[in-house]
């Protein structure tokens, strides 16, 4: 997992993100939070199966997973994520203690692991820094004359 560094001005204005929590009062107040912050749209899935069969059809900017759901978990669901879109970026947001998930989420392909117990704002900020980063990433692997043509 990377440190990123705070360079987040509504750097979500315009993005999807995917929400997935099998808990639907959670998923609709993330829903509300990053709509209320400038994404354009937010989808939501209760279990990893949907996930990845709507992140197939959307191709969302970010996926934000909780860890326990049934079906398939967000650990599951990230494996299969880093497969489909290797430059996405990946939230497990959970209940559970995030030090003794870190390294498992990491070796899934998750980018930040949070926990529930965080104000929302927080994750909307790293989600904020996680966009941008990831979109400098991708930018940057562009070879510069594609990059210059293209302005």
């Amino acid at each position: 997992m990377q440190r990123i560094e705070d360079d987040s001005k509504k750097n979500g204005t315009g993005k999807t993100v995917l929400v997935v929590d099998d808990n639907a009062p959670i998923r609709k107040a993330l829903a509300t939070a990053f709509l209320s912050d400038g994404f354009k749209k937010c989808e939501e899935a209760d279990n990893g199966k949907e996930c990845i069969a709507l992140a197939r059809r959307i191709k969302p900017d970010l996926i934000v997973l909780d860890l326990s759901m049934p079906v398939m978990n967000g650990l599951e669901a990230a494996t299969e994520l880093r497969k489909l879109f290797p430059n996405l970026p990946l939230i497990l947001f959970t209940v559970n203690d995030t030090s003794f998930l870190e390294k498992l989420a990491s070796r899934a392909g998750i980018n930040l692991v949070l926990s529930k117990s965080v104000k929302l704002s927080t994750l909307i900020n790293e989600a904020h820094k996680l966009i941008a980063y990831f979109c400098s990433e991708a930018a940057m692997s562009i070879p510069a004359e594609e990059r210059l043509a293209s302005k």
